[in-house]
């Protein structure tokens, strides 16, 4: 027959537990306050990249706000033109060159914005989508009228009116799902 513990192996139990249940407690502690620790450097660093990259958030503000406008394509002048606006109290002129650099500086986060050509025109892209060729071609063919039909695109591109009735109805949802969703 197997003895039952006695009074001195339940103590024994007993602040084995408590010794158990103040380690926990400690290493929680030190687990907490090394997570605020790494959030206050965490903050520190964000609020120093912010400072250091202002014109790229800049750049991320204006695209956001005019997504409902143009579905994340914008011109790539007209974005500077709207940063130089933003940015009318400061003296440091904004170039085309200096918006590409904050885009390409965007680019390697992941963030979706990229500098796409359509013609002679370069367009910001600012939703994570990847816009297809033909996408651009119809593009291109609207920037001299601001539009673009079915006929006119089978006729200019040689297209077949399946392909072309393809990629309308794909950037229709392109431009729908930019404008709704982000």
């Amino acid at each position: 027959m197997r003895r039952r513990p006695g009074i001195g192996g339940l103590q024994t139990a007993a602040a084995a537990r408590d010794q158990y249940r103040l380690l926990g407690e400690n290493v929680a502690k030190l687990r907490t306050d090394l997570m605020k620790e790494q959030l206050a450097t965490f903050r520190s660093q964000l609020e120093e990249f912010a400072r250091k990259h202002k014109t790229g958030v800049q750049i991320v503000e204006i695209c956001l706000a005019n997504r409902p406008l143009n579905g994340g394509l914008i011109d790539l002048l007209e974005l500077c033109k709207l940063l130089r606006q933003k940015r009318k109290h400061d003296r440091e002129a904004i170039s085309e060159d200096d918006c590409l650099r904050a885009i390409s500086k965007l680019q390697t986060l992941g963030s979706g914005f990229e500098v796409i050509s359509a013609g002679k025109k370069k367009l910001v892209r600012t939703v994570p989508t990847e816009l297809k060729k033909d996408h651009n071609e119809i593009l291109e063919l609207a920037q001299a009228q601001g539009y673009v039909t079915v006929d006119e695109v089978e006729r200019r591109l040689s297209w077949t009116y399946g392909r072309a009735i393809d990629a309308f109805i794909c950037f229709s949802l392109f431009y729908l799902l930019c404008c709704f969703i982000f």
